[in-house]
């Protein structure tokens, strides 16, 4: 129907939260949209990383509704929160792969371990995943350790996409790699993401790969988003703020503590 607004994928509202006297999330609110690729920027150590968290339910804030696809999720446990967790999927900062496994297990762990499916199968749909990313089945018998950086990234986006999820969240996806490299990631994921038709929440300080994966971005600062809009309106977002970051400069309002 025309004229009606979509529920949103996912939803803060007035999202709090502090560890001790240190406040990290200071009413955050955000809405991203189906389908919608949306990018979170902001330095290290503004609570990027504790927002996913806390919409993962790793974290549970002190204030603020948190909802999925309309239902709220801020409080759940149990097997209420194991249903909407089967909607996420994650590309974990550094791969996260487990050493101790062949590539096609660590691709496939959440399929045996959260999902009961059998090896057998779940070792075709990890090489199906594998093949999507541009890994064939000769790495699924590998280790993580006899892979590249950007290799590993691959198999840490199969293991996101292995159980079909509905929401991916990429963090810093591009951390840790040569610029091709990066770009060829952000590739990978702008067309994995078109493909399977997901939702996204992903966070970065990279604006070389927010700019390409996102279709939103929005900038958290100081626990508060301080300003949110289109990818093609950031330029022009007439924020101090966002100005600085996205151009890198030392000189403006963001002060960054350097010890002597």
């Amino acid at each position: 129907m025309s004229g009606v607004a979509a529920v949103p994928k996912i939803e803060l509202r007035g999202v709090k939260k502090r560890f001790g006297d240190k406040i990290v999330l200071d009413g955050v609110d955000l809405a991203i949209q189906p389908g919608h690729s949306q990018v979170v920027i902001g330095g290290s150590g503004t609570g990027k990383s504790v927002m996913i968290k806390c919409v993962l339910g790793i974290l549970r804030p002190e204030e603020g509704q948190i909802f999925v696809d309309g239902q709220e999720v801020t409080h759940l446990k149990g097997s209420a929160r194991d249903t909407v967790l089967k909607k996420f999927g994650m590309l974990f900062q550094g791969a996260a792969l487990f050493d101790s496994l062949p590539v096609w297990e660590n691709v496939a762990f959440g399929l045996i371990q959260g999902r009961g499916v059998s090896r057998a199968r779940a070792r075709d749909i990890a090489i199906e995943k594998l093949a999507k990313v541009g890994l064939g089945s000769d790495v699924a018998m590998l280790s993580p350790a006899e892979l590249s950086g950007g290799m590993q990234k691959r198999v840490g986006l199969a293991r996101a996409i292995a159980a079909d999820p509905e929401i991916i969240f990429f963090d810093e996806p591009t951390t840790g790699l040569d610029p091709i490299m990066a770009d060829v990631i952000n590739d990978l994921i702008v067309s994995t993401v078109k493909d399977l038709g997901v939702t996204t929440l992903s966070i970065t300080h990279d604006m070389v790969s927010a700019r390409k994966i996102s279709d939103h971005i929005a900038m958290l600062y100081k626990g508060r988003i301080v300003w949110a809009g289109p990818t093609a309106e950031i330029d022009s977002s007439e924020s101090a703020l966002v100005d600085q970051f996205i151009h890198g400069r030392a000189q403006g309002p963001i002060k960054m503590e350097v010890r002597a």
